[in-house]
């Protein structure tokens, strides 16, 4: 596979885990090969909100994403001496999806003190796209003002905030819309959502 067609993707403890399950389902569907990474707070998450059995959990993602499972290395969350702690391995982005605001405020100061900071981090050094997508209401200042200060260090910020111009029908629709705008903003097709202009098939 082409080194270009890597990404890493991180699933933190704030609530929509579905989110970065999806992503990750999108991105082997599109041939892509994903570097996984979950925080501990994630794991409890993904348990809480998708019945994800935790303790096994090389077992949960192979149940998972099945047969695509060849497509996706995981990472614990502190092996920090692993392949994509190194800006020297080149992958073509990072998203975040959901964010919490600890990730979010660790890597806004440069606190690279497990692998999803320092990861992330990498991605800025290197000038490689980084998307995060924060999970939190309401937001107060200083969640905003580490958003700010990692958007003008140029971060792509994709809040978890769905549309209703489509007409959404189902809980499914309205999680592929979202997994739709961070793909859109990785130039990756897609067809998970109606655009605007677009009728319906």
């Amino acid at each position: 596979m082409d080194k270009q067609d890597r990404y890493v993707v991180g699933i933190t403890g704030a609530s929509g885990a579905i989110y970065g399950v999806r992503l990750v389902q999108a991105l082997l569907e599109a041939g892509h090969f994903v570097h996984l990474l979950i925080s501990d707070a994630g794991w409890r998450v993904l348990k809480e909100e998708l019945d994800w059995e935790v303790t096994k959990r090389q077992v949960a993602i192979e149940h998972a994403f099945g047969e695509q499972i060849h497509n996706i290395q995981y990472h614990p969350i502190q092996d920090i001496g692993a392949s994509i702690a190194s800006g020297s391995f080149r992958v073509k982005g990072m998203i975040i999806m959901p964010c919490s605001m600890g990730t979010l405020s660790a890597i806004a100061q440069g606190a690279s003190d497990n692998l999803m900071a320092r990861a992330a981090d990498v991605m800025m050094k290197e000038d490689r796209p980084l998307i995060i997508v924060p999970r939190e209401t309401p937001l107060h200042a200083i969640h905003l003002e580490n958003m700010l200060k990692l958007s003008r260090m140029g971060v792509r910020m994709i809040p978890a905030m769905p549309a209703f111009y489509y007409r959404p029908q189902t809980l499914d629709d309205i999680i592929n819309f979202l997994v739709g705008k961070v793909l859109d903003s990785l130039r990756i097709e897609h067809q998970l959502f109606t655009r605007w202009g677009e009728t319906n098939a």
